[in-house]
């Protein structure tokens, strides 16, 4: 089961659509945190602060070299979201299964 904790951090990472952003651009491959602010119009230090919390959610993991720091997306953190999600998921099924049910049984009655 995925603590709470971490899941608060995690969602509250992805709440930001800059950060969503990132994500999205780090799955085609890693970037460097210059390149992910290049196309934003985002200051080198303000797209630094946004890679800070993705990586304090363990979503990317960042590496310095030079004066360079590359980030890549930490997938085992988005596993433990999906998982939490497709529970969820997977219990809506089940009610609009049993709704369905109950509105045929309906319509039956009305006919």
């Amino acid at each position: 089961m995925v603590k709470s904790q971490t899941l608060d951090r995690t969602l509250s990472a992805l709440s930001d659509p800059t950060r969503r952003d990132i994500m999205e651009r780090l799955t085609t491959g890693p970037a460097s945190a210059s390149e992910l602010a290049r196309p934003t119009g985002i200051s080198l230090p303000g797209m630094l602060k946004h890679i800070r919390i993705l990586e304090e959610a363990n979503l990317v993991t960042t590496e310095k070299s030079g004066r360079t720091r590359e980030c890549r997306v930490g997938p085992e953190q988005m596993e433990d979201v999906t998982r939490w999600i497709e529970r969820y998921r997977e219990q809506w099924d089940r009610q609009l299964d049993r709704l369905e049910v109950i509105i045929e049984r309906k319509k039956g009655e009305a006919t």
